[in-house]
């Protein structure tokens, strides 16, 4: 609240939609408010912050006619001033910090880097493996957008006929209503925000990420369903950052040659121990011919092995597989699903 700031001799202030809300949320004070933010998604957010920031004065008879019977609770008896820097003390510690910069960048008009500006400082690996699960069209517009240098090297990762089919389209593309081009950033935005933890050192999610990622599986479970009752957005940004041991089988072929090609045969071996013939079948099948025979003559063996040793294998591994995801050298939790086209 904005101190010796007199609201009372100024003409009253019409307020309509995410205003209303603005005032409301500024009245409450952050702890109720908090409450409320929770069950907000980031566009309405967005929406009530940018609200919030222009509100300016809004009287304490302003206040009380709008919130009724709860006027005192909200209130006080003291005026309200609406601005960019009461928004942000309310978003503080309700959002990620990352989230709430984002909002208040793009609030302020002073974003220091856009979506675009984002993706170009993303690996070339990330982004051609993202756009090859991609309608061309998309993939082409994508590419039309990032900075040149970025889409070059993005280009040198694609298949020849598939490189000069995007140039074709780049070259022939209408322009994009805003509309659309809104909804393609918003899905970038959301598509991307896991590499964008990974990259930011200082990410609240990436911490707990690592955290997490080096506990036993029952705990993890636990942990995640506990955040997702209380943060269930926190709980879905933690779940993409995640990587166990399991989920080896979801990384490209490539990708788990590329993985296992920096593994010890010996390691390989006892992380392997008591794994189903399916999954054996996978790993194995990444491996170079030599290796595989050798570790398929040691998984014959029937030595007893210690749960901490195979389980500190499998850690180990699964280090490994994060560290190279987080160097661009392979993509982590990229199911190929058929998530269809922006167009």
């Amino acid at each position: 609240m904005a101190a010796g700031v007199s609201v009372k001799s100024q003409p009253p202030k019409v307020l309509k939609g995410p205003e209303r809300v603005a005032t409301l949320l500024l009245a409450m004070g952050k702890p109720a408010a908090s409450k409320v933010l929770k069950h907000f998604s980031p566009e309405e957010i967005r929406v009530v912050t940018r609200s919030a920031a222009l509100l300016g004065p809004v009287s304490t008879s302003q206040i009380e006619r709008l919130v009724d019977e709860f006027a005192s609770n909200f209130s006080n008896g003291t005026d309200l001033v609406g601005s960019a820097s009461e928004i942000e003390k309310l978003l503080s510690g309700i959002l990620p910090e990352e989230l709430v910069s984002d909002i208040m960048n793009e609030v302020i008009g002073n974003a220091n880097r856009n979506i675009w500006e984002r993706i170009s400082g993303v690996s070339e690996n990330v982004i051609a493996s993202y756009l090859l699960k991609e309608h061309p069209q998309t993939a082409a517009l994508i590419l039309s957008k990032v900075k040149p240098a970025c889409a070059a090297k993005v280009m040198a990762q694609m298949p020849q006929n598939l490189r000069n089919g995007l140039m074709r389209r780049m070259l022939s593309m209408k322009p994009i209503v805003d509309e659309t081009l809104k909804n393609i950033e918003a899905t970038l935005q959301d598509d991307f925000m896991a590499n964008f933890s990974k990259n930011a050192g200082s990410d609240t999610h990436a911490k707990m990420a690592d955290i997490i990622n080096k506990m036993e599986r029952d705990h993890i479970e636990d942990v995640l369903n506990d955040l997702a009752a209380v943060r269930p957005k926190s709980a879905e940004i933690l779940k993409s950052l995640l990587f166990t041991f399991d989920d080896i089988i979801k990384l490209t072929p490539k990708d788990r040659t590329t993985l296992f090609d920096q593994v010890p045969p010996d390691r390989i071996v006892m992380a392997l121990k008591g794994t189903g013939d399916e999954f054996r079948k996978i790993v194995l099948a990444a491996l170079s011919s030599r290796v595989r025979r050798m570790v398929e003559h040691e998984l014959n063996g029937k030595d007893p092995v210690a749960h901490r040793e195979v389980a500190e294998a499998r850690r180990a591994i699964t280090d490994l597989a994060l560290e190279m995801a987080a160097r661009g050298e392979i993509v982590i939790n990229s199911e190929n699903e058929d998530e269809g086209s922006f167009f």
